[in-house]
């Protein structure tokens, strides 16, 4: 599997090589947000993961220089219920990469579901079995941070599954 610096650096790369078509598609935003959302699928069905970029703040469809750099969410499997690794580890983690001014609650535990928040200073990052959607911007210690969740809870060899 692809590290997630990776994933966002051909990200960042395929808007840049489209930055034309997205500034003459910036007077429609509709428009615009259907082309973004085509090239932001096709990113991430290249690694078999789901890649989607959210605009909280729907004015800023038009910053083009800030695609891929904040509100993005990568789905790995929607199906999974459980971490393959004992949440503690997720967690402590956390705390290694993203330093301790950080708050770190239990969420969506509902029909035997697992998940954690980490609340940041910058905003959030919401740890699924399956998915991390990340609502704040994409600093180096938060790369490094889903880097390593690619490669210890989304990996297939982590999920039980033969590679």
């Amino acid at each position: 599997m692809v590290t997630f610096s990776d994933l966002i650096e051909e990200l960042r790369s395929n808007v840049e090589y489209n930055r034309e078509v997205f500034i003459a598609l910036s007077k429609n935003p509709n428009l615009l947000f259907k082309k973004l959302t085509e090239l932001v699928s096709f990113t991430g069905s290249r690694h078999k993961v789901t890649l989607q970029l959210h605009f909280p703040d729907s004015k800023k469809i038009t910053h083009i220089d800030s695609y891929g750099t904040e509100n993005i969410s990568v789905v790995i499997d929607k199906f999974q219920k459980k971490f393959s690794v004992p949440k503690e580890d997720i967690k402590r983690k956390a705390v290694d990469l993203l330093g301790t001014d950080i708050q770190i609650q239990d969420a969506y535990m509902y029909e035997g579901k697992e998940g954690l928040r980490v609340i940041m200073e910058n905003g959030r990052i919401e740890i699924l079995p399956g998915s991390v959607h990340l609502w704040c911007i994409l600093d180096k210690s938060v790369k490094n941070y889903v880097d390593w969740l690619m490669k210890n809870v989304y990996t297939p060899k982590a999920n039980g599954i033969p590679t």
